[in-house]
């Protein structure tokens, strides 16, 4: 099996910017994999959040040679390495490779569906008031606009943004960003807005209120929900789960997660770092049994990559397999 790494930096459209800070471009890791005969690709997103870099992921997956060289599949990757962004980059190249050996495509070898087009939620980064009122304005024609918070003009914020998108379904992204002592007046402040969920207020670890209070709108579990073993610290915090393979490792364990999230009366969504459409097309699988979609990553970028997922206002479309799977 032959394996190639790189780095890639996809300028974004404008900047992107979050409770934790702001950024301009993508930096993703892609992952080559090819038996000589077909090739099989990923990307994922290394995230410093999770103490991931773009070098380190990189040389965690250089690392998988010899395993790879002695056989290493897609069954046993998930043993051989901790769920994160380097595991999914090599799992959805597997889920690829696989796709392009047998003349089938990955939702068939998944036993799922013909994947369906769906709507995703388009960002609206965290700026002044004003700045997000008029990023509102300018995409008030969307039917689900994703709100970024988490810092002290939040009531301020939603209520901008409501008043200039007043059609759409909003929710929300606090990034763990609030405290305790704010969070019941943010989210009184967002469900008077008509806000229909909310990602992440507290941060994890931190996040034991959301036990302790009525919730007036449902509340996701983003940062803290990795892998299935993190579901089971989430009963009666949390009403949904925010599923992205860079944080599960792949999809092939994102599959696994959503079937018992489910199982354990949770509901789905599913979401994204900013990346291409490659690192898009293999969530789009787990978004089809999903409420909630955000895979609008291409979206924010001033270009994607050749054959991308194909967006028609905000409905994304599956991928072709001359992209992935």
């Amino acid at each position: 099996m032959d394996l190639s790494v790189q780095i890639e930096r996809w300028p974004l459209a404008t900047a992107f910017t979050i409770s934790r800070g702001s950024k301009t471009e993508a930096v993703v890791v892609t992952v080559d994999l090819s038996d000589g005969t077909h090739r099989g690709r990923g990307e994922c997103v290394p995230y410093s959040r999770y103490h991931e870099s773009p070098e380190g992921v990189v040389a965690a997956i250089e690392a998988m040679r010899p395993a790879l060289a002695r056989g290493l599949d897609r069954t046993a990757l998930q043993s051989e390495m901790p769920p994160g962004a380097a595991r999914n980059a090599l799992d959805c190249a597997f889920w690829d490779l696989e796709a392009k050996r047998g003349g089938r495509r990955a939702y068939e070898l998944a036993g799922l569906a013909e994947p369906k087009p769906l709507v995703t939620a388009y960002t609206i980064s965290l700026g002044t008031p004003e700045a997000m009122a008029e990023a509102a304005a300018r995409a008030a024609d969307r039917p689900l606009l994703k709100v970024k918070l988490g810092s002290g003009d939040d009531r301020e914020r939603i209520a901008a943004v409501r008043r200039a998108a007043p059609q759409a379904e909003l929710i929300v992204d606090a990034n763990e960003g609030w405290t305790e002592d704010i969070l019941v007046q943010n989210l009184a402040a967002c469900a008077q807005a008509g806000v229909t969920l909310i990602e992440q207020p507290l941060p994890e670890g931190r996040d034991d209120a959301l036990a302790r209070i009525k919730r007036p709108i449902p509340v996701c579990a983003d940062e803290s929900v990795h892998d299935r073993a993190s579901l089971a610290a989430l009963g009666g915090k949390y009403d949904a789960i925010n599923v992205k393979l860079d944080k599960a490792g792949g999809l092939t364990e994102a599959l696994a997660l959503a079937a018992e999230a489910e199982k354990r009366g949770f509901a789905l969504m599913v979401g994204c770092m900013v990346a291409t459409s490659l690192a898009m097309a293999p969530a789009m699988l787990v978004a089809q049994r999903s409420s909630v979609v955000d895979l609008d990553g291409p979206l924010l970028l001033a270009k994607d990559r050749p054959d991308g997922l194909r967006y028609v206002g905000s409905r994304a479309y599956p991928s072709e397999s001359r992209l992935w799977g």
